[in-house]
């Protein structure tokens, strides 16, 4: 199954990119199969409504009920580097889980 991740940052421009790549590689390399777009976050709703992401990796904040119901996880850690395994492994397991 090919799952989607929406990655949102203020800007849509910068950390939402970087959060994108990190976690489309991370996930590739756990044999996730994954398509991952990036939006800034006044565009959200379209982006909920037209990709329908399994996920969401915001690195800004965003609250719940702009998400519709779609499962967050930090993005934070993909631009620290810190805690970044442990959220690729919940994103991971969470993905495989809604199979």
């Amino acid at each position: 199954m090919k799952y989607r991740l929406l990655a949102i940052c203020g800007s849509g421009i910068a950390t939402s990119t970087v959060a994108a790549e990190k976690c489309r590689k991370l996930l590739t390399e756990k044999g996730i199969d994954v398509e991952v777009l990036e939006c800034n976050a006044t565009d959200i709703t379209a982006k909920l409504s037209t990709f329908q992401p399994h996920v969401v990796v915001p690195t800004t904040t965003i609250s719940d009920s702009m998400l519709g119901g779609v499962k967050r996880f930090p993005g934070l850690p993909f631009i620290t580097g810190i805690g970044t395994e442990k959220v690729v492994d919940d994103i991971a397991e969470y993905l495989k889980s809604i199979k």
